[in-house]
């Protein structure tokens, strides 16, 4: 899966205040516009060429416009030239952004609006292409071109000499492997056998159960609860996650289960869906399959939320400040400003430069 960068740059307070100032949104909505209108016209015009109607190449096609939507955005957030972009970044973080951001990225996208389309409204690709196709391209671009260009700027940051602790291409996630593989199998490994056995029980309870929407709705509620008590393990405090809920407001866990806990469950399960019904063409799964989704979906989202607690965990280490004007972000802020956050009225620190400075320079 590879939405972790998008997590990051929503959930860890740094990436969140770098990518969020006043002057980046303007300029990343006009990013944002320029790609959909692209992808628009790129589909009228390929669908009398080729054949839209078979999913993988509608796929293959919004990989491959995807990639060239993450290059030109990534390119305007740091706000210097191809030819600086790939002699500053290097060939293995433009490999990555290509790869990873781009292409991947585009594709797990245009599946998610697939099965979405599929499971909420029946507005099945395989029966009326058209407007899932269209959707599904125009969607996976436009999204790409938010998130490269979020990356670009903190990238540009990030050679001007700023303090980036985490930059959003997974290698933090690596180095986590390395450094805690035993946390790492253990919210992995309990987060699967719980989702999986609840999703293969309500798959026997009744025909709802078995549904594509009844097992979304069950994956996403249960995923949302793990993925809270996974991110509250790795940040690390005493008395580990059951500590931390005596001491989170109610309103503040809502808001972290709500999102990323329950929306990017939801994500994941419809990308898996998506897999299976469009690109495996398997139109009914049984329990045991459902619950391997199930298993995956908790298992993933268990390990993202872990790492970005731990992450988290660091940047409090590190004393950064978060200013009052990030409570405008409603799906950060609730229990991300607890514990060691400090206002931007409050003093600065005498190393180092501000995450709110860094925000105002973007």
């Amino acid at each position: 899966m590879t939405m972790l960068h998008r997590l990051a740059l929503r959930v860890l307070p740094s990436l969140t205040l770098a990518v969020t100032e006043r002057e980046v949104r303007q300029r990343k909505r006009l990013v944002m516009l320029a790609p959909g209108l692209v992808a628009f016209a790129i589909y009228r015009g390929v669908k009398h060429l080729i054949p839209l109607t078979e999913p993988l190449t509608l796929l293959l096609l919004s990989g491959v416009v995807s990639a060239v939507t993450a290059v030109w955005a990534y390119r305007a957030g740091r706000g210097v030239s191809l030819s600086a972009v790939w002699k500053e970044d290097g060939a293995r973080l433009v490999s990555w952004l290509v790869g990873w951001i781009g292409f991947a990225y585009g594709i797990q996208l245009s599946l998610m609006v697939l099965a979405l389309l599929k499971v909420l409204v029946n507005y099945d690709f395989l029966r009326h292409p058209d407007g899932p196709a269209m959707m599904a391209l125009i969607i996976a671009c436009t999204s790409v071109a938010r998130d490269a260009f979020e990356i670009g700027h903190v990238r540009r940051l990030q050679r001007q000499g700023e303090s980036v602790l985490t930059f959003p291409d997974g290698s933090a996630l690596r180095s986590l492997f390395r450094e805690q593989p035993g946390q790492i199998v253990r919210w992995t490994v309990l987060a699967a056998v719980v989702c999986a056995a609840l999703a293969v029980g309500v798959a026997h309870l009744a025909e709802a159960g078995r549904s594509a929407l009844g097992q979304l709705v069950m994956v996403s509620l249960v995923t949302g609860c793990l993925a809270v008590m996974a991110y509250l393990s790795g940040e690390q405090r005493a008395g580990g996650w059951r500590g931390m809920l005596g001491s989170v407001g109610r309103t503040e866990l809502f808001r972290f289960w709500w999102w990323p806990g329950l929306a990017f469950a939801a994500t994941y399960y419809l990308v898996l869906v998506g897999v299976v019904l469009f690109v495996l063409r398997v139109e009914t799964l049984h329990e045991i399959g459902q619950g391997l989704l199930a298993g995956m979906v908790a298992s993933i989202m268990a390990l993202y939320c872990y790492y970005l607690g731990y992450r988290r965990h660091l940047e409090d280490q590190a004393q950064q400040i978060i200013p009052t004007s990030l409570l405008r972000c409603p799906f950060v802020m609730g229990i991300l400003s607890k514990g060691g956050v400090r206002s931007n009225k409050e003093s600065m620190p005498t190393a180092g430069i501000s995450v709110a400075e860094s925000g105002r320079r973007g």
